[in-house]
């Protein structure tokens, strides 16, 4: 059995622009899946009658979940037929899922319908990859990562605002309908202008015993593994902070109306360590950059755990603290993809696949347990960022054989 003929891709690279803010776009589509859900979360569970409070970070949790586990499917799958159709097909899903989940009634339900809907979404993460190392290696796929995250954090921005609005005049159900329709605007962007990166010479069919090869090499290759795992825990604590949202605006701080505004304020914050990455890494390195970032992620943690533990905590130092920890994770996670793929680029789809699973999945796990431990203490947030950041660093340093902060 072989992949089906089609047009040989396009030779040279997209236009810079276009191709980055497309990338982004995409990208974006997994992230709005999240972030336009969370001010409808109590609201969603007083509708479907969910008892327990907590239960209701399942919502995201499974959401990510499936996106871990769909980005083995879709990437081998990537490597076979090719990057824009599978990309197409699975943005197709998601905005069937979503339709499907406008119309559910049933808590348990919705869950799968959430997890199948992270299944597909899954595509826009790992083939986007893909396609960026297609393109693009070293600092330059850095950048072009960067300036990527950029665009993608005008959803983590806008999303929560976007739900908040919708549920002052629609019911929950309308933010599933939104998202399918945004996902629909990206499918038709993306058949019209995407280009094809990988040309057919180089595909190949899925094959167990490659895939084999290809995982042993990518958990086997230092650079890969120990990044991808410094990433599991730096996304996880993030995802974490996410899920928790709703309830620290809710049960701490007493005030959920200005949850999306603050939400908005951390991401932005995001988007402009992004931005200077994007500016510095082809200056300084990518090593050197993350790794002052991951160690300046812990040191920040460790202020904002012993600020709430003394019982100073308040919205403003809690916005503070948080955008400057989501920014200097994003300096570090951004360069760690960066490094991770470095090595890897002869068999990009099925490694970024593999790494994939084994951040997302793992993220979601991370993030499932610190979310079962809240208690309504807000020290609790903090105190588990801290543990992945000593984590990631230390995972890293093996990585590097404590040779940290040198771009060699």
């Amino acid at each position: 059995m072989s992949a089906p003929p089609e047009t040989p891709a396009a030779p040279g690279k997209p236009h810079f622009a276009e191709f980055v803010t497309l990338i982004a776009s995409l990208m974006a589509l997994g992230a709005l899946g999240i972030d336009a859900m969370l001010p409808a979360l109590p609201v969603i569970g007083v509708d479907l009658h969910v008892q327990v409070e907590n239960h209701l970070q399942w919502i995201v949790s499974i959401y990510f979940l499936g996106m871990g586990i769909g980005q083995l499917f879709f990437g081998v799958m990537s490597d076979w037929l090719g990057r824009k159709r599978v990309l197409i097909g699975g943005v197709l899903l998601f905005v069937i899922f979503g339709l499907i989940a406008a119309a559910t009634k049933n808590f348990a339900f919705l869950l799968v319908i959430r997890l199948l809907q992270g299944l597909a979404v899954a595509t826009t993460g790992v083939v986007t990859r893909s396609l960026i190392r297609d393109l693009y290696s070293g600092p330059q796929m850095a950048k072009v990562m960067s300036i990527s995250f950029v665009v993608f954090l005008l959803v983590p921005i806008l999303a929560p605002s976007l739900g908040q609005l919708v549920l002052t005049f629609l019911p929950w159900r309308a933010i599933f309908l939104i998202m399918a329709g945004l996902g629909m605007a990206t499918v038709i962007w993306a058949w019209l202008r995407l280009p094809e990166t990988l040309q057919p010479a180089d595909r190949r069919r899925p094959d167990l015993a490659h895939l084999k090869r290809v995982a042993y090499f990518v958990v086997t290759e230092p650079g890969s593994i120990f990044y991808a795992f410094a990433i599991t825990f730096l996304i996880g604590s993030l995802l974490a902070y996410v899920a928790l949202m709703p309830q620290i605006f809710e049960d701490v701080f007493h005030k959920p109306h200005l949850m999306a505004g603050v939400f908005a304020a951390c991401a932005a914050s995001m988007g402009v360590a992004s931005a200077l990455n994007a500016f510095l890494v082809e200056r300084i390195g990518v090593k050197r950059i993350s790794h002052t970032a991951l160690t300046a992620f812990i040191v920040v943690t460790a202020i904002h755990l012993a600020w709430a533990l003394a019982g100073l905590e308040t919205i403003v130092s809690f916005m503070i603290l948080q955008s400057l920890t989501m920014g200097l994770m994003s300096l570090s996670t951004s360069n760690f993809s960066a490094v991770a793929m470095e090595k890897v680029g002869h068999v990009a789809g099925t490694a970024a696949s593999l790494q994939g699973v084994i951040t997302t999945v793992g993220a979601a796990i991370v993030s499932g347990l610190i979310g079962n431990g809240w208690t309504g203490h807000i020290y609790w947030l903090p105190m588990a960022a801290l543990g992945c950041g000593i984590i990631a660093l230390s995972l890293v340093a093996i990585s590097e054989k404590g040779k940290l902060y040198r771009n060699t």
